[in-house]
């Protein structure tokens, strides 16, 4: 990292089909997150739009529509970079992407594209297929949405690529159970493995069509330590100061004590032929 940065991360409630409203939500957030210092402000998956695995091909949106045009311009008057999930239609499928917007301060977008679609996702949305590596503010950062962290090879391979923060918005709703909870299962250690620091969001109150999230923010260091989490189950922005110090001590070849590996350069990668050749049984 060339610099310390600091990442707002925001629960929000989204009401499912209300675009507008919605997206007035994530600009009023914006606003008070950037009067705050926050640098990068990530909302949840399908925050604009609000979170269903039914019909959202009706509410999804290209990346030159209006509403999106309206998020850019917002990083881009307030020089910040945002990060908000939408459902996106594409002249290349018919079926919309689960995708989360990167709007940068110089007025550029870009998209990722949930590559691990959820069960019950497969049959409204499309997987993407790329695992791209963004640069802002002098930070490289990568995106993975919700069910995508359950496959750790996803962090490996964006630290690798050089990542060195990790977005994680969700839409995961409360009958799923805690997030807190589940998330100290494996985020934490997405983190420690792979020397990144990896920054989660979820929604939260319920989308007023019957379905309720139960919220969730957490930021992780690159040691797997917590470094700021939100209990609260409402509406909030939760701010961290990522300091560039601690990783990019982990990550220089001058590493003078094993406390200070990065794992992923002595990795054995001329053994890992059968992580793609096995299957599950």
């Amino acid at each position: 990292m060339q610099q310390d940065a600091l990442v707002a991360v925001v629960q929000m409630a989204s009401a499912l089909g209300e675009i507008e409203e919605n997206a007035g939500t994530i600009v009023e957030l914006t606003h008070e997150a950037v009067k705050s210092g926050a640098q990068f402000i990530l909302f949840p998956e399908m925050a604009l739009q609000g979170y269903s695995y039914k019909n959202l091909d009706t509410l999804a949106v290209t990346v030159d529509d209006p509403v999106i045009r309206q998020l850019s311009n917002t990083a881009c008057n307030l020089e910040v970079t945002l990060l908000v999930g939408f459902a996106e239609r594409s002249d290349d499928t018919t079926r919309p992407y689960i995708s989360q917007l990167i709007a940068f301060p110089d007025g550029n977008t870009k998209v990722y594209r949930k590559v691990h679609l959820g069960r019950l996702e497969m049959e409204q949305f499309t997987p993407g297929k790329k695992f791209p590596v963004f640069e802002s503010h002098g930070v490289k950062f990568a995106v993975g949405i919700c069910w995508d962290w359950h496959f750790p090879e996803l962090a490996a391979i964006y630290s690798l690529k050089g990542a060195e923060v990790l977005f994680a918005p969700h839409a995961s709703p409360s009958t799923a159970g805690d997030r807190h909870k589940i998330w100290q299962q494996y985020m934490g250690t997405r983190a420690y493995d792979n020397s990144v620091y990896i920054a989660a969001c979820n929604m939260c109150g319920s989308d007023r069509m019957g379905r309720g999230y139960g919220g969730g923010a957490m930021v992780w260091g690159p040691k797997g330590e917590i470094i700021a989490q939100s209990l609260d189950k409402s509406e909030e922005i939760l701010y961290a100061r990522l300091s560039a110090q601690p990783l990019n001590n982990l990550r220089t070849r001058e590493r003078k004590s094993m406390k200070d590996s990065f794992f992923l350069a002595d990795r054995k990668k001329e053994l890992y032929h059968e992580l793609l050749e096995l299957e599950v049984e």
